[in-house]
């Protein structure tokens, strides 16, 4: 039975995702080519090498150049990992890891300031991430909306375009000049990397995933024929703008599994890969600046546990041919009903898959009836297993069974064949081969058992106990020897498989494995160590020695056909993260005093606005986009004239969840308030001392007004205060408004707000240091309003480790902090919201690992709390012996 759309949608997930393929230059095919592609080998790892390449697909996969290729992407987001040699760093660990691609959204709102001005330079610079994904040998799937979700303002789209006029996602045609110009220009870099073209690894091409409406529709077909225009001719997929996370390696595993053998009728949208921060205002409303939750990778750029099903499933797609031209098979119950079970089978090599899932909350142990697999298998609980039967392990040697998953294998290398099976640690593993002839079975590690009978090797090693476990197999009808390896999750992590043009490598041993070039008889590797490890190495013939980062290591030949150094690799050194002391303390917005000067702030008198949130009744409209205040902090102005008798003052806002308003009368404080989503009013009493200030009063007086707003929806609304009304008295009010400054050329549009202290550039290094008085700590009293605290530190990073640095927040109660380093906006400290994030990673490259840097906070409180939080300090997130060069990001000062 074919899979059908709602099917494979259950099963995975995830929305089905229409693959549209055109003819032409490109040379993409229709489905199937008109031909059967038979199972064989994939293509080989993609590369800008100049030579043009067909892209299509069947019902079983993607075709590229006549080769099934089973796609296994990982998503990422280049603006949440804002150091562009780093970009190298989490790509390869994604190649190594058994990803094959990289999704990335480019985000419109990154890249544009204002209508028609666009920035591709330094940490926007898609050109260079476009060549360093081919450079690792990945594909990329590009998705440049003109909305991308990804949970960022907007969805991606500028805040500028709120001021328009235009209707956002739509066919309206202020909006489809906008988007077009959009996709104009990032097209044109796009179209610089086309697989299809050889002059890159760009793949796919993901589309906004179209509505129910006609109008809906219609923009589909819009953005459809612009980007055909614009010289896309790769494949087009839809769909897919919703980030994917899962809840921990069980999900991972259960979500990668439904999707395997979903067919060509599907391009899956990948999970979360690498997370990162978002910087400065660019998050989506009630989301922390960690970007990680969900990834495979965490934001200082280590593995979290949803890696190893990643990792395992990967490789196994990537070096198993029979996974990529799957189709349903008879239906097969597990003895325990707990257990469901789907099966799929290759058409072409006879090989049978089972994918088996348990949705209970208990371990199960069952058998399947009616299968080869002839023993009790046990699924952990919420979690799920790939069984295969009939795969070949050589010659004529099959695999009749395992209770355990096949991870790799790999044929001939240095005239051996290699199969890598892995399961749970402790879960005793059960291989069963079909031998015509009895093989010369030896087992090189303890744990491992075996016996031969009628026709079947039976190995059986309980998985991790003792690392890696070894055995070998000769004869039983092949002339190669066949090593079988058993890992755990664990140790299946620390196992590399690395293709060359001199043959196939397996490496075990180190965290990571970059890169293998063979010359001569040497093996020169290059990776990544973290704690000290051995290295075992197989690899072509001829090869008799070893390099790891460039430095000779003594190796001795195995048993089991393998290189192992003597010794162990060093790990990483202790790296202490430096105190920080030294603070400086100035206190900001001038703004709430009577007497300032805000004659050249824009008056808000306009009575109409581009916002779909109605203008209330008499006006004025103050909605920040309408003049201009699209991203942080908004300061409001008004003199009222004659105030006697004032009571309160109503503030109704749009901020968003996260939202803040502060309010002085005169200067005097009179508190504030936070938001949620829609309209939120906030109501100020008027302390005791100002209700007999201004009992008779006549003249004016001044109210300001500080909020924070919200992001931007995709529904064109308001941000920042809708209507202020008056009790006691009925003033009239003349409003001015002021936001942030000149977006900042090197940090971007969504660096900087509009506090007083970021348009005078406190939070740049090498600000004026006039004004500011040494503290001792970043709590020092309460008041109401913005102050600022800076200090500067220097680690001391050894040469060739990579280490990263995380800053720790604690106490500050109602308090809201920017994080600025080196006048980068990296995070957002809100103790007093729940799930309040107090760990803020310290993207490498912002920050100089052997160099000075400046930390600076902007606090702003309502007077009710200390202004600033309890404890600032630095803590080092994770460190490896290696990595990749650290360039430092441009972060200019005053």
């Amino acid at each position: 039975m074919e899979l059908t759309r709602r099917t494979f949608s259950a099963l995975a997930g995830t929305t089905v995702l229409g693959l549209v393929l055109g003819g032409g230059s490109s040379g993409a095919v229709p489905d199937g080519a008109g031909r059967t592609v038979p199972t064989g080998p994939p293509p080989p790892r993609p590369r800008a090498d100049g030579v043009r390449h067909r892209v299509g697909r069947d019902r079983y996969s993607l075709l590229v150049d006549g080769r099934r290729l089973v796609l296994w992407p990982g998503e990422l987001h280049p603006f949440r990992l804002p150091s562009p040699s780093l970009w190298r760093d989490a790509l390869e660990k994604m190649r190594a890891h058994g990803y094959n691609a990289v999704e990335i959204p480019v985000a419109w709102n990154v890249h544009s300031p204002a209508p028609d001005r666009y920035d591709f330079t330094g940490v926007r610079d898609l050109d260079l991430f476009l060549r360093t994904a081919a450079g690792t040998g990945l594909y990329v799937v590009v998705r440049p909306g003109p909305y991308i979700g990804a949970d960022v303002d907007g969805g991606g789209l500028p805040g500028w375009l709120a001021a328009t006029g235009a209707r956002p996602r739509t066919t309206d045609a202020a909006y489809l000049r906008h988007a077009d110009a959009w996709l104009t220009r990032v097209d044109a870099t796009v179209r610089r990397h086309l697989y299809s073209r050889g002059k890159g690894t760009v793949l796919l091409y993901r589309l906004e995933e179209a509505g129910d409406s006609a109008d809906a529709r219609a923009l589909a077909r819009h953005v459809r024929g612009k980007v055909r225009a614009d010289g896309i001719d790769v494949p087009l997929v839809a769909g897919g703008t919703e980030v994917r996370r899962t809840s921990g390696p069980e999900e991972e595993r259960r979500l990668r599994l439904a999707g395997l053998g979903a067919g060509g009728t599907a391009v899956p949208a990948g999970p979360l890969a690498f997370g990162g921060i978002s910087p400065g205002w660019l998050g989506a409303p009630a989301l922390p600046t960690r970007y990680d939750e969900g990834a495979a990778f965490d934001g200082g750029r280590k593995p979290t546990s949803r890696l190893a099903p990643v990792h395992q499933l990967g490789q196994l797609t990537r070096h198993v041919p029979d996974f990529a031209r799957l189709t349903e098979a008879a239906r097969v119950r597990a003895g325990d009903r707990r257990v469901s079970v789907r099966h799929l089978a290759n058409p072409d090599t006879g090989t049978q898959v089972y994918v088996l899932r348990n949705d209970s909350d208990d371990e199960v142990t069952t058998t399947l009836p009616g299968t080869a697999v002839e023993a009790p298998v046990k699924v952990a609980a919420r979690d799920a297993k790939l069984l295969a039967t009939g795969l070949s392990m050589g010659g004529e040697r099959k695999l009749a069974y395992s209770t355990v998953q096949p991870m790799l294998f790999l044929s001939d290398v240095g005239g051996q064949d290699i199969a890598v099976f892995a399961g749970r640690h402790g879960e005793m593993a059960q291989v069963v081969l079909e031998c015509p002839s009895e093989p010369e079975t030896m087992r090189l590690d303890a744990e491992a058992a075996w016996a031969y009978d009628h026709g079947r090797l039976n190995v059986s090693v309980p998985l991790g106990i003792g690392g890696l476990a070894r055995v070998s197999v000769a004869g039983g009808g092949s002339d190669r020897t066949l090593i079988l390896l058993f890992a755990d999750d664990a140790t299946s992590l620390r196992m590399w498989p690395y293709e060359t043009g001199a043959g196939t490598f397996l490496v075990y041993g180190p965290a990571l494995l970059r890169g293998v070039t063979l010359k001569g008889s040497t093996a020169h590797l290059t990776g990544d160590t973290t704690g000290a490890t051995g290295l075992e190495v197989w690899g072509p013939p001829g090869m008799a020695s070893v390099t790891w980062n460039g430095t000779a290591r003594r190796a001795n030949v195995t048993r089991a056909g393998s290189l192992t150094v003597e010794g162990m690799l060093p790990g990483a050194p202790p790296v202490p993260p430096p105190a920080l002391d030294g603070w400086r303390r100035r206190r900001g917005n001038p703004e709430s005093e009577p007497g300032f000067d805000d004659a050249d702030w824009t008056r808000a008198d306009r009575t109409e606005s581009s916002s779909t949130t109605p203008v209330p009744a008499g006006g004025p409209v103050l909605f920040a986009d309408d003049y201009g205040c699209h991203y942080g902090d908004v300061w409001y102005r008004a003199r009222l004239t004659d105030p006697a008798g004032l009571t309160s003052v109503s503030l109704a806002h749009r901020t968003g969840p996260d939202g803040l308003v502060l309010a002085w009368l005169d200067g005097e404080p009179l508190g504030g308030g936070g938001g949620a989503d829609g309209e939120t009013e906030t109501v100020l009493r008027l302390p005791g001392r100002l209700r007999e200030r201004f009992a008779d009063r006549d003249g004016e007086a001044v109210l300001a007004v500080l909020v924070r707003p919200g992001p931007h929806d995709d529904r064109k609304t308001a941000r920042g205060l809708t209507e202020v009304s008056f009790r006691g008295a009925a003033p009239r009010a003349a409003w001015r408004i002021r936001g942030a400054g000149t977006p900042d050329p090197v940090r971007g549009p969504l660096n900087n707000g509009g506090l007083h202290g970021e348009r005078e550039g406190w939070h740049l290094p090498g600000a004026d240091g006039d004004g500011w008085e040494p503290v001792e700590s970043t709590r020092t009293g309460r008041r109401q309003g913005e102050t600022w605290y800076r200090t500067g530190f220097r680690p001391e990073v050894p040469a060739g480790v990579d280490a990263s640095f995380g800053l720790v927040l604690e106490g500050g109660g109602a308090c809201r902090a920017q994080i600025f380093l080196n006048g980068w906006n990296i995070g957002q400290y809100a103790p007093a919201q729940d799930g309040a994030q107090h760990t803020f990673v310290l993207p490498g490259g912002i920050l100089r690992p052997r160099s000075a840097n400046t930390l600076a906070l902007a606090v702003l409180t309502d007077g009710t709390t200390d202004a600033g939080p309890g404890t600032v300090r630095l803590t080092v997130l994770g460190g490896a012996a290696g990595g990749v060069p650290l360039q430092a990001v441009s972060s200019p000062g005053r």
